[in-house]
């Protein structure tokens, strides 16, 4: 997929991902945004969160817990339920 500057949404870098997200951010509070606009921001946002938590996933799923015997444990991924949240 890609957006109207001709990016592969599929393949964006973070750092131009946040440039963009801020560039976008910047323009609707001085002049606001286009309807086309506003639905680049949507993508870019959900894209964003989208490799944020991939990251955030993959850094959890390689960090170990030292008990006191000295042993490695994997993290166990646990989802909570949304309605049990505080």
């Amino acid at each position: 997929m890609q957006n109207r500057k001709g990016y592969d949404m599929e393949n964006f870098d973070m750092d131009q991902l946040i440039k963009e997200i801020n560039e976008l951010a910047h323009k609707k509070k001085t002049e606001g945004l286009t309807p086309e606009e506003q639905a680049k921001q949507d993508v870019l946002r959900k894209k964003y969160l989208e490799i944020f938590r991939g990251n955030f996933k993959q850094q959890l799923a390689n960090t170990k817990i030292k008990t006191p015997d000295g042993k490695l444990h994997p993290l166990k991924y646990m989802p909570q339920d949304k309605k049990k949240m505080h």
